[in-house]
This record gives structure tokens, C-alpha cells and sequence, in this order.
């Protein structure tokens, strides 16, 4: 089974739950669309930022994942972190403008969806989720910031997601898990 096809792309500030919402949709499109064989290639998942938006390589990369998106062009994508990342920490760590007019025609052209996810701006919900990411992985204390910058932040991506071209759905991952947010973006993708 190949059809539909979705391009999806998961935004958000650091620390918004996007990895355990992407899991949880893999777990649903990738058996559902796979091919039968001993790959899972019902859906593939690619977490675009590695230490490597908001460089001079930022936009190169961009541009590479999105050639990859356009090539595949016979099953399930999803994107964490893509080009509205790109803008956020531009404007954040080099208070750059990253235009993304071009890339968002090219993720229309090929259906893109971009998922939101998003948190209650309570700073002590933000400490916490910190410190759950430190206790997982120490080297993430290179880069911490206070909860008020990943509030700030996810103003930046609200900001951004509202001049998109591409249709979006905005959930608020503040309790995980929760049922109901996965439910919610398989109706935004027509799977329920």
C-alpha cells in the first residue's frame, strides 16, 4: 500500500515533545504503508537539525533534505526541525533574516505539512523538560538555555507558522502522553 503520500514537517522550540509526537505517527504510517518486505519504508524520519541550522551550512542543508523530499516521491516523509528552525535560529544566534519564500513554494509543490508543536509558556514546565533532557543526555548542557529563551523561541515559531503558505496545525504538547494530540494530527492528515 503507497497512497497517500505526506510530507510532514515537525517544528517547535527545543524541548516541545517533537520526537515523542514523530514517534508516535511513525508508529502509525510506517506499518500501514509499507511495502511488505523486511525495510520499513512505509515512512521514512529524518531529524534535519543536527547542530547544524543557524550555520553557514544551514541553508545547504535545507536545500539537500528538500531535493531528498522531492525525490521521494512514493512514500511517507517526516522532517524534524526544517526551514522555519532555520529562520528562528538565524534570527536568534546571528540576527540574520533567513528568507523562506522559495523553499516554502517547493514544500507546496509537493504538499508539505508543517506540525507545530508547542508547550504552555510556564517556565517551571520548561525547567522540567531541561532537566529531563540533561539527565538523557549531559552534552545537551552545552547549549541550555534559561526557560524563558525556549519560550521565546517558540513565540518566533508561532510568529513564523502564521505567515506559512503551507497548511499547519498547532498542538500544545505540555502533557505527554496524550492520545488525543496524536488523533488530532492524523485528522490534519487525513488518516483517521
Amino acid at each position: 500500500m503507497k497512497k497517500p503520500k505526506h510530507n510532514i514537517i515537525f517544528e517547535g522550540p527545543e524541548l516541545a515533545g517533537k520526537s515523542y509526537l514523530m514517534s508516535q505517527i511513525f508508529d502509525y504510517l510506517e506499518p500501514k504503508y509499507n511495502s511488505g518486505g523486511k525495510i520499513m519504508d512505509g515512512c521514512h524520519w529524518f531529524n534535519c537539525d543536527v547542530g547544524i541550522f543557524g550555520t553557514k551550512f544551514g541553508s545547504v542543508a535545507l536545500l539537500k533534505y528538500l531535493e531528498l523530499m522531492e525525490a521521494i516521491n512514493d512514500t511517507n516523509v517526516m522532517v524534524e526541525k526544517f526551514h522555519l528552525t532555520e529562520a528562528v535560529y538565524q534570527k536568534l544566534y546571528n540576527n540574520s533574516t533567513f528568507d523562506i519564500t522559495n523553499i516554502e513554494s517547493r514544500l507546496a509543490h509537493i504538499g508539505a505539512k508543517i506540525v507545530l508543536v508547542t508547550f504552555d509558556e510556564d517556565e517551571s514546565l520548561v525547567a522540567k523538560r531541561l532537566q529531563d533532557r540533561l539527565n538523557l543526555y549531559p552534552h545537551y548542557n552545552r547549549i541550555a538555555q534559561q526557560p524563558k529563551d525556549y519560550i521565546k523561541q517558540q513565540q518566533m515559531y508561532l510568529d513564523l507558522v502564521k505567515d506559512s503558505r503551507l497548511e499547519y496545525l498547532i498542538v500544545n504538547a505540555s502533557v505527554l502522553p496524550k492520545r488525543d494530540l496524536v488523533d488530532d494530527i492524523l485528522d490534519f492528515l487525513h488518516e483517521n
